[in-house]
């Protein structure tokens, strides 16, 4: 399974259609298959992320907020989306590799309103 987190420096971007960076992930049985890749995108806007989604054959997208419309399109491509997450995406993707992360998910020491995950 291909996991892709926007990101921001070491976080979670907070919105997606601001995200000018990517780490893409490939997982299997809760393993790296490889050393997750860091894009950083000429062009930013959530076209582009979905159609770099779509090129990649990704099976998650992990981010901060997202656009009704971009969540809806790539639902309807057959890509999960966990949304509202707030936290280091190394921290991020490890809970994802493990089918753990939920939509809302925000890292203890990130912000006022702390939940453990």
């Amino acid at each position: 399974m291909k996991i892709m987190i926007s990101t921001r420096g070491d976080f979670v971007s907070p919105r997606f259609d601001l995200s000018s960076e990517v780490v893409i992930a490939t997982c299997y049985d809760h393993q790296l298959m490889e050393e997750p890749r860091s894009l950083i995108l000429s062009d930013i806007s959530a076209e582009v992320l979905c159609d770099l989604a779509l090129k990649e054959d990704v099976a998650l997208v992990v981010c901060g907020g997202i656009e009704d419309e971009h969540y809806k399109f790539l639902i309807w491509k057959k890509i999960k989306v966990i949304d509202a997450v707030i936290g280091p995406y190394a921290d991020v993707l490890q809970l994802a590799m493990n089918n753990e992360l939920q939509s809302g998910t925000i890292f203890a020491g990130v912000a006022s309103r702390e939940v453990a995950p």
